[in-house]
């Protein structure tokens, strides 16, 4: 998948974070991953696994396929 993916993947991810009110520290904890690979995910330096982009998406109370749906 081309870098347009994953930074497309990363503006869901924090437009989501944003609508629920949570941080990015918060959500890492949550996931049980670093502050920093969260960072790095949300801005495409990072590339999650499925089973993590699966756990976001759970953690996010959005079905993963919202995440991967660019306009």
């Amino acid at each position: 998948m081309n870098i347009d993916f994953y930074k497309n993947l990363g503006k869901n991810i924090k437009k989501r974070m944003k609508e629920l009110g949570l941080t990015q520290q918060e959500l890492a904890d949550k996931l049980n991953i670093s502050l920093n690979f969260m960072g790095k995910i949300e801005v495409a330096f990072s590339k999650p696994s499925l089973d993590t982009l699966i756990e976001i998406a759970d953690k996010l109370e959005i079905p993963v396929y919202e995440l991967v749906k660019f306009s």
